[in-house]
C-alpha cells in the first residue's frame, strides 16, 4: 500500500476522516495514541467507503464499546480493503514530518521487509503529478430534491471528492441539489439552470482541476459560485491567484481562523496540503477575508463585486466544531437568494 504519509491532530472522528475522499492517495497518521475506542458504526461516513491509502497509529482498540458501534477499527479496515499498522511512534512519525515535510511512504503487510517498502515509497510519483479527482467524484449527475422552504433554489455541485456532510449542510438549508462529476462542462451545467454553483472539497493538488478551473472562469459573473477547501483553491485559481504546497499541510479539528473583517477567532475543522498565495490574489477585484492565525495562511476569499465566496477550511465540520457551520452555510443561502431575487443567473 503505497501513498503520501500525513498526520491529523484528531482525537475523535476517525470515521469521517478514513472515509474523507480527499485523503484519497494519503496514508493517515493520528497523532492521538488511542483510535478505534469507540467503534466504526458507519452513520457518519463521509463517503461510500475508506478513501484514505492506510492507516498508522500508535494503539488501535480491538474491542469497542460504544452503543452504535457495529464492528471494529481493525475489521473496518479488512472489510475495505486496506492496510493499516499499530505500534509505531507516532509522535516521533509526526516530529519528523514536520522537520522534513510530507513524505512518500508504504505499508506492507504479511511481511517484514524494511528495503521493499522503501523501493516502493520511491518509486511513487510526487502527489502533484495524480490524477486523483477522477478517482472519487461521482460517475453520473444525481439529484437531491429541496425540501424546505429555499427549495426555489437549484445547486449544481461540482464534485471533486464532495465530503457527505456538505451536502447535508446544503440540503437542510432546502436547497434542490444536482450534483455533476468534475469533467462536467460549463455548457452541460447552464443546461441545468442553476440558480448557483457550489464547488466541493476533493484530494491532490488544483492544478489537476483543469475544468474546474475553467468552469468557474465562464461562470464568474453569470451566477453566485461558492467553495470549499479544493472548490477555493480552485475559485482561487480561476480569479488569477496561484497555489502551493504546504511543508506539512493543515490536517485536524483545532485549527485558529481570524476573520479580517470582524477579528473574530474561530476554532475549525482543516484538512489540505496546499494553498493559495495570498500575494498573488488580485487586491482590485478579490480579497483574503480570513486568515489562519498560526501561519497567515489564506483561509477565505471573496470577489469584491461579484457573489463569490469560498473558504479553505471546512465549515460544516464532521468530524470537527461546529463554529462556522451556520455562518458560512447562511451566507451562501443569502448570496444566492438575493441574487435570484433580481435575476442576476443565467
Amino acid at each position: 500500500m503505497q501513498g503520501e504519509l500525513v498526520f491529523t491532530t484528531e482525537y475523535t472522528g476517525y470515521e469521517e476522516s478514513l472515509t474523507d475522499p480527499s485523503y484519497k492517495g494519503q496514508i493517515l497518521m493520528f497523532t492521538y495514541p488511542l483510535i478505534g475506542n469507540y467503534g466504526v458504526s458507519g452513520e457518519t461516513f463521509q463517503s461510500d467507503g475508506m478513501k484514505a491509502e492506510g492507516l498508522v497509529v500508535r494503539e488501535a482498540c480491538m474491542h469497542p464499546s460504544h452503543f452504535r458501534s457495529k464492528r471494529s477499527i481493525y475489521e473496518f479496515l479488512c472489510d475495505e480493503g486496506k492496510s493499516g499498522i499499530q505500534g509505531v511512534d507516532t509522535r516521533m512519525l509526526t516530529i519528523k514530518t514536520r522537520e522534513y515535510g510530507t513524505m512518500r511512504a508504504a505499508l506492507i503487510v504479511g511481511r517484514d521487509d524494511g528495503l521493499e517498502a522503501v523501493r516502493l515509497a520511491r518509486e511513487q510519483p510526487d502527489i502533484s503529478k495524480l490524477d486523483l479527482i477522477s478517482q472519487v467524484t461521482c460517475k453520473k449527475p444525481f439529484r437531491i430534491a429541496g425540501n424546505g422552504p429555499r427549495r426555489d433554489l437549484h445547486f449544481v455541485l461540482l464534485d471533486f471528492g464532495v465530503k457527505r456532510n456538505i451536502l447535508k449542510s446544503l440540503a437542510s438549508r432546502g436547497i434542490d441539489i444536482t450534483v455533476v462529476p468534475a469533467g462536467t462542462s460549463t455548457k452541460e451545467i447552464i443546461d441545468l439552470e442553476p440558480d448557483a454553483l457550489f464547488l466541493s472539497n476533493g484530494p491532490g493538488d488544483p492544478m489537476q482541476a483543469v475544468n474546474g478551473v475553467q468552469v468557474v472562469k465562464d461562470l464568474t459573473g453569470s451566477m453566485p459560485i461558492f467553495g470549499v477547501c479544493l472548490g477555493h483553491q480552485i475559485i482561487s485559481l480561476a480569479l488569477g491567484a496561484r497555489t502551493y504546497k504546504l511543508k506539512f499541510g493543515h490536517r485536524g479539528a483545532n485549527q485558529p481562523v481570524k476573520d479580517l473583517d470582524s477579528g473574530v477567532v474561530y476554532i475549525t475543522s482543516q484538512n489540505h496540503g496546499f494553498a493559495v498565495d495570498g500575494e498573488t490574489v488580485d487586491g482590485k477585484e478579490a480579497e483574503v477575508t480570513q486568515i489562519n492565525a498560526n501561519d497567515n495562511t489564506v483561509e477565505g476569499l471573496a470577489h469584491k463585486y461579484l457573489d463569490i465566496i469560498c473558504v479553505q477550511y471546512h465549515p460544516e465540520a464532521h468530524p470537527g466544531p461546529w463554529d462556522t457551520e451556520k455562518r458560512f452555510f447562511d451566507k451562501v443561502l443569502e448570496i444566492a437568494g438575493k441574487a435570484k431575487k433580481i435575476g442576476l443567473t443565467v
